[in-house]
């Protein structure tokens, strides 16, 4: 039984990475005109395009997709989106679904991939880790998003969680920027996408229902950083732990 779960899994991986190719190419010449908008228009335009491509090609992959808490979005209001970070299917699944025009803090690496780069980079903050320079830059461009009405989301454990534990250590830098702009904190609970494409198997999918729950904000006022970051984190983390018991 496991050998043709195994097979089925690397078969359904191309049937996976074929059609996000042939999809994404089908809709990238539409998302192309969020580049003429003026902000925070032309992110909201790519975010409408995003949902549609990716309720197709959830689709076409055999995975139900639910998403509840979007009543916790007040409207005309800007929110840091924390999220959980357990697969690579975790940012097509965030940034499309969240409510509104929304960026996503990611790796610079991503935007130089041929074609894929310019829709990357437009819905996103791109940042090196690995320069401080970079990292400063990325930072106050993540105000400027919050300024113009867009959400920020964060996946504050910074890689994927290949613990055995819920959620892995969070960074400050989410925290941080909730501080220094008084911004409300929506934490976000990505589940499915761990089992769908498990982090010790190569080239491996298999269809699961995936969710993305937002819960209710948390206010950054009379808060420290440190206080808000063990708050969210813990939100998160009994949240995961009741409902995966």
């Amino acid at each position: 039984m496991n050998i043709f779960k195994e097979i089925a899994g690397r078969v359904w991986a191309t049937w996976g990475l074929l059609s996000f190719i042939v999809t994404f190419l089908i809709i990238l010449p539409i998302s192309l005109i969020s580049y003429l908008i003026p902000e925070p228009g032309g992110t909201h335009f790519l975010i409408r395009i995003s949902r549609i491509w990716m309720r197709v090609w959830l689709f076409l992959i055999g995975c139900p997709f639910r998403v509840t808490g979007t009543q916790h979005f007040e409207k005309g209001k800007s929110y840091i989106v924390t999220c959980n970070h357990n697969s690579l299917l975790d940012i097509p699944l965030s940034s499309p679904f969240i409510p509104g025009p929304n960026k996503t803090i990611a790796k610079m690496s991503f935007a130089k991939i041929p074609l894929f780069g310019l829709y990357y980079a437009k819905g996103s903050v791109l940042v090196d880790r690995k320069s401080e320079k970079s990292r400063r830059v990325s930072f106050e461009k993540m105000k400027w998003v919050l300024r113009t009405g867009m959400h920020m989301c964060i996946y504050p454990e910074g890689t994927r969680n290949r613990t055995k534990e819920p959620l892995k250590a969070f960074y400050s830098g989410a925290f941080k920027l909730a501080y220094e702009t008084k911004t409300e904190i929506i934490p976000a609970i990505i589940s499915g996408t761990k089992e769908a494409v498990p982090l010790h198997k190569t080239f491996f999918f298999l269809p699961r229902r995936l969710e993305i729950h937002f819960l209710p904000p948390v206010s950054s006022k009379d808060m420290t950083a440190l206080e808000l970051k063990d708050k969210v984190f813990t939100t998160m983390y009994d949240h995961i732990r009741k409902n995966t018991l």
